[in-house]
């Protein structure tokens, strides 16, 4: 019998690393699981429990005001993170590109302060952005509403996009594009069919978080919204003088389920195709007897 077998013990070692993973997803998800809970409480106060209802997501789905909002709020990150995946991408590859070739030496000095001014968003405090785009907008003369909310959304959201396209492109290979170059593509053929699809995923990942803080922003939104233009955040946030509404609860609960369907869809499609071929052809194929 082989010594290392013998003094090997059966149990399993304590790991701390997979006891902290779990405190933590324990802390996270106990907070939604509670609004999922209240969400059919028959009573509008949460810390009591009166009985089963359903009557909160009727009345949600009576609240033309709420989802007023929460179409203001989908379009609003829909066009702000569109607008930063392009910007944040042309600015990416500006800041990494010299004479249409990616950069092999160091940026310069300018390059640099270019660098630091495209990511200064991230690093500012949020009220503090408010303020400026109010004054900015003011100066301007610009109506507030969903023009003025979209540009604001867009400054503080480039950044995101701006940095994953960014170290995609440092760990490029440069090669490939400068074989195109060679064989007769252009520099924007060369782009299109060789540095567009490696950095393609760095762009919708930088799309996805933009949308996520478009979608998610508060204090921006306060400063630089109209009388006439009310976004989901800005409502949920003024209800909080009187007291959320169990309404709010299930909409939380409706778009949780749709953020869990949408993820389980995008975890399934980046599956590789082989492995999704493998399990057709296994369920396809017929049971031994």
């Amino acid at each position: 019998m082989n010594r290392s077998a013998m003094t090997r013990p059966d149990r399993k070692t304590f790991r701390p690393s997979a006891l902290f993973i779990a405190l933590t997803l324990v802390i996270m998800y106990i907070p939604i699981l509670l609004v999922i809970i209240y969400s059919f409480n028959q009573s509008r106060i949460s810390s009591v429990w009166s009985g089963f209802t359903l009557k909160w997501y009727a009345e949600l789905f009576r609240d033309r005001a709420m989802f007023e909002a929460l179409r203001n709020s989908l379009a609003l990150a829909i066009l702000s993170s569109l607008a930063a995946a392009i910007l944040g991408t042309l600015g990416a590859f500006g800041a990494s590109a010299a004479g249409g070739k990616i950069r092999s030496r160091p940026l310069s000095a300018g390059g640099k302060i270019m660098e630091y001014l495209s990511i200064l968003p991230i690093m500012i405090p949020e009220i503090i952005l408010g303020m400026v785009f109010l004054a900015f907008f003011a100066l301007l003369g610009l109506p507030f509403g969903l023009f003025t909310l979209v540009i604001a959304h867009t400054a503080f959201c480039i950044p995101y996009p701006f940095l994953l396209v960014k170290a995609r492109l440092a760990g490029l290979d440069k090669s490939c594009a400068e074989a195109a170059r060679d064989l007769g593509a252009g520099e924007m053929r060369a782009f299109y069919d060789i540095t567009l699809p490696a950095i393609l995923p760095a762009v919708v990942s930088g799309m996805l978080i933009s949308f996520a803080m478009s979608f998610d922003d508060v204090i921006i939104s306060v400063f630089v919204t109209g009388i006439h233009t009310n976004t989901l955040p800005i409502r949920i946030y003024s209800q909080l003088k009187t007291g959320v509404s169990p309404k709010t609860n299930a909409l939380c609960t409706l778009l949780f389920i749709a953020t869990m369907a949408l993820a389980l869809c995008a975890a399934w499609l980046a599956r590789p195709k082989g492995a999704r071929k493998t399990k057709k052809a296994a369920s396809e194929s017929p049971r031994e007897i």
